[in-house]
């Protein structure tokens, strides 16, 4: 196969904490391109049942073909994680043995310059994990006023430089329109004081840029809120769901969501402190660096 499929980040951790065995049913509500869903599949055989959904259907695509040999044993599902209690209604489904969320972007998309994900290839604004909602960074970029486009960079993607870019992000739309990855990293590059622009974390001065235009075109962290605790309310007693995220603004609605759920008694944290990969895997896929995995157990 001609493109680069995703190296799944912690597989050996989540594999552990889903307490797998033979004949259960798991989901995995982010299937991506299949890096998780391999490893499990393997461990609830026979008998067992992997449900995948993603937002992203060429993601799903490949995740299809790539676990093919397992026939009817895994299901594939395009929708939003956050209707899970209607996906599984639909499959006549009650209740799941196990749950995982991987919140993180794949190499897989990041990877395809026409998915505008990235601002180290050239493509159109885009940004869309789902190809057929209706608003992409593109409308974002050009429609949205000063304000909006400051709290967003703020609010999402907690970029200090917040006020300066929206700034010069509306000027310069005014003779044309920010169409593509390349120009819209050019206009954060130069909206950033000179002296900070690569000493700031020691990252492209774009990427917090990107990714809170990226969160609010996808709804990702009210999507996010709501998938956990219909996901939470779908659990067989004892059954675990894992969330791996990626930046403190998930990771935060995982903490506050998981804590609030063990108080009511619902859940019980098997991970009071989140965990984070070990040395060799950032080693081997710096991509992991910022995960941090949660788990939770149904009571």
């Amino acid at each position: 196969m001609g493109h680069q499929l995703h190296t799944p980040v912690m597989v050996t951790e989540i594999i552990d904490y889903l307490n797998l065995s033979p004949g259960k049913t798991i989901v995995d509500a982010t299937v991506g391109t299949g890096g998780h869903s391999r490893q499990i599949i393997e461990k609830i055989m026979p008998g067992g049942r992997l449900i995948g959904i993603d937002r992203d259907q060429e993601s799903l695509a490949v995740a299809k073909e790539e676990l093919r040999q397992y026939g009817d044993a895994c299901q594939f599902i395009y929708g939003n994680f956050c209707d899970i209690d209607s996906i599984l209604a639909g499959l006549k489904i009650k209740k799941i043995d196990g749950i995982v969320f991987d919140l993180g972007i794949s190499s897989f998309q990041l990877g395809d310059p026409n998915r505008g994900f990235s601002f180290q290839r050239e493509g159109p604004l885009d940004m869309r994990l789902d190809r057929n909602s209706y608003i992409s960074a593109y409308d974002l970029v050009n429609n949205l006023n000063e304000e909006e486009i400051s709290a967003l960079l703020w609010n999402f993607g907690q970029e200090r430089w917040h006020n300066r870019i929206a700034h010069l992000l509306v000027e310069e739309r005014q003779s044309q329109p920010i169409a593509t990855t390349a120009q819209l990293a050019n206009i954060v590059v130069r909206a950033v004081p000179q002296r900070y622009r690569y000493r700031y974390y020691h990252i492209h001065p774009a990427t917090r840029t990107f990714l809170g235009i990226r969160i609010a075109v996808n709804r990702e962290l009210e999507t996010l809120e709501k998938a956990i605790n219909k996901a939470v309310e779908c659990l067989n007693r004892q059954a675990r769901i894992c969330v791996l995220s990626f930046h403190s603004l998930e990771d935060r609605i995982v903490k506050l969501n998981f804590r609030r759920m063990a108080q009511e008694q619902k859940t019980e944290l098997i991970t009071p402190k989140p965990l984070a990969p070990n040395f060799a895997e950032v080693k081997t896929n710096p991509l992991s660096r910022s995960a941090k995995l949660r788990v939770a157990q149904r009571l």
